[in-house]
């Protein structure tokens, strides 16, 4: 009767009424029986709660002469492995006289959930066939494993293993198959595996989804979500719409992004996880105003939905908002401040050129998170070495450079682009030689980098070899951005003739910024010609951007052609075109002050324009 009322609290999830009970049957002195304990492991092992309590029953376990018993010892290396202590679930699955294929799963899985390389679950696994065949659960614990593996051919091998044994009958074993196809393989081997499931699952057709979304082929993730709901109504789920959503996310994809919007109002189908992915698609597309009142609407705001808030903030240029939001998480009792979003305070600092706060975030991070170093996140280093780039701190974006121990082409790429935009071109080049020394394959965002600093700096042999170099040496195709570059690098050294022929050249169409960096240069070289043949392209491609309408009207006054320019200005009333304001902040004592062009709200104005009128009749 108690095993029955304890195991009844278990299966209703009242975790902590069944221990309860029996704590009670304990101290009535009811005997119990091998049935007892492995209930009471099973509420261990879905409260994860501390191994103590694990100990505790082990022992009276032991006690009883239950420590030979193949079911109880089965759950005890669960509980062992859920609360964190692997070593105590490996002792006791050494010490087993008999295991079965529970025994080796258990054991198996525990690798994997703790991280262990591949290689050491496959040892495990190859050591179990030579004992028992294993089933179906064993083979997709593999396949989980095979997942985070570098490469395919573990996934491979597990696959070749379940055909030969024939396991791949199992639906389940089907869907983790295409799982580890779909994170390492092509498109042909994942199309080809889902033709081959007859009777596709909800998860079949996520994890498809999900392969498309990763490619960036967002034509094909609408496709199969409508051919998703042709088929039947049932078949896609919240995670299914959470997916697509995130999808149109990556490209920005408005229209489609409100369909869905529409679709998940008008169906019901709703979770805080959807509205995040919502939220976060709203912020990708810069329309935050929804954003946040999609934040208002989600009940409960896990951290990846506060990320998701703070990173929409930072991506549309709301920096303060972002760092308030920051400190009403760290007011909140019940929120776990995740290293993502110290890394989104970061960049916040990083946008405001705020070095003093940022290095108090680095200092705690150190102290409290990195136990002294800052070897544990790449992410995270990437982050701090951008702060103190942006911030101007060079000398310790150098020192925080040369401490990560592993640097791949993000960290690289990050140090490149902050010496080029401080005018160390030089600086740049050579560390992008050093880069290719240490055999660290570049991308088309380094060369980005790369030309932008040799832009900046005036490096037009070093820039137009880099340029040249690109297709040759490291096959990569020049795209449009790259283009904008060297033209912006011909322009600021007066090399027009040189800058409009790259244009000519181009294989893609030119767009706005390319003939804004040639319009830049000719308004600085003063060559009338080529600024109205720019200033005309850029009018075709945005009529209605005030920003290019701003700067021809200035070429054309630099000039003294005042009829021309006050024709500009009367083309801008009618059109009802209005320039922003520029703006610009300074950090002073460990606080934010912002400045808005032509504004005198702030609360010591007089006093700042005082010291200014000084310093102008000082000079």
């Amino acid at each position: 009767m108690w095993n029955l009322i304890i195991r009844s609290h278990v299966d209703m999830g009242l975790f902590h009424s069944a221990l309860m009970f029996y704590k009670e049957m304990r101290h009535m002195s009811v005997p119990h029986d091998t049935f007892t304990f492995p209930i009471i492991n099973r509420a261990l092992s879905l409260l994860k709660i501390d191994v103590v309590c694990g100990k505790m029953i082990h022992c009276v376990a032991i006690q009883m002469g239950l420590d030979s018993d193949l079911y109880f010892c089965n759950t005890m290396i669960d509980v062992y492995v859920k609360c964190g202590c692997f070593e105590y679930g490996r002792n006791v699955f050494d010490l087993m006289l008999m295991r079965d294929v529970v025994s080796w799963t258990l054991m198996i899985s525990g690798y994997v959930d703790e991280g262990y390389d591949v290689s050491v679950a496959f040892d495990l696994f190859n050591e179990m066939r030579r004992e028992l065949e294993p089933n179906s659960v064993t083979l997709i614990v593999m396949l989980q494993a095979c997942c985070a593996s570098v490469t395919l051919n573990e996934g491979i091998q597990i696959h070749g293993y379940a055909v030969k044994n024939g396991l791949l009958m199992d639906l389940s074993v089907k869907n983790s198959v295409l799982k580890v196809y779909a994170r390492k393989g092509s498109a042909k081997e994942v199309d080809l595996l889902f033709s081959e499931i007859n009777r596709k699952e909800v998860a079949s057709w996520n994890t498809l989804i999900s392969f498309y979304s990763s490619k960036g082929d967002i034509m094909r993730v609408s496709c199969l979500f409508d051919e998703m709901r042709t088929l039947e109504m049932h078949l896609w789920n919240i995670e299914t719409l959470s997916l697509v959503v995130s999808a149109f996310a990556k490209r920005g994809s408005l229209y489609e992004g409100e369909g869905m919007h529409c679709l998940v109002i008008k169906t019901g189908f709703s979770d805080d996880v959807l509205l995040t992915s919502l939220l976060d698609f709203y912020s990708k597309c810069g329309k935050l105003e929804i954003s946040v009142q999609l934040f208002n609407e989600i009940h409960f705001k896990s951290n990846i939905t506060l990320c998701a808030m703070m990173s929409g903030f930072i991506q549309n240029g709301y920096f303060i908002d972002a760092i308030v939001l920051f400190q009403q998480m760290q007011a909140a009792d019940n929120v776990d401040i995740v290293p993502e979003i110290w890394r989104n305070l970061l960049d916040a600092y990083a946008n405001l050129g705020a070095l003093k706060l940022g290095k108090v975030v680095h200092g705690y991070l150190i102290k409290h998170w990195f136990n002294g170093s800052i070897e544990s996140n790449g992410h995270m280093e990437t982050s701090i070495l951008n702060m103190y780039l942006r911030g101007g701190s060079i000398s310790s974006a150098r020192e925080v450079f040369d401490r990560i121990p592993v640097k791949d082409v993000v960290i690289w790429t990050t140090m490149i682009e902050g010496l080029g935009s401080h005018g160390f071109g030089f600086e740049a080049v050579n560390y992008f030689n050093l880069m290719i020394e240490q055999r660290v394959w570049p991308n088309h965002i380094t060369f980005l980098s790369l030309l932008s600093a040799c832009s900046h700096s005036g490096l037009v042999s070093e820039g137009c070899k880099i340029y040249y170099s690109m297709k040759s040496s490291y096959g990569i195709e020049p795209g449009l951005d790259h283009h904008t570059c060297i033209v912006d690098l011909f322009g600021r050294c007066g090399m027009l003739k040189e800058a409009l022929v790259i244009i000519f050249k181009m294989r893609v169409v030119p767009d706005s910024r390319i003939w804004g960096a040639l319009l830049a240069a000719s308004r600085v070289y003063g060559n009338r010609k080529f600024g109205e043949y720019a200033a005309q392209r850029l009018l075709e491609i945005e009529p209605d951007n005030v920003g290019y309408y701003t700067l021809l009207s200035n070429v054309k006054a630099s000039e003294g052609r005042w009829n021309e320019v006050e024709e500009l200005r009367r083309v801008m009333s009618e059109k009802n075109l209005k320039k922003k304001p520029g703006w610009s902040c300074i950090e002073v004592k460990g606080a934010i002050q912002g400045f808005v062009s032509g504004d005198i709200s702030h609360p010591e104005a007089d006093k700042i324009f005082e010291t200014l009128g000084r310093l102008s009749r000082a000079t």
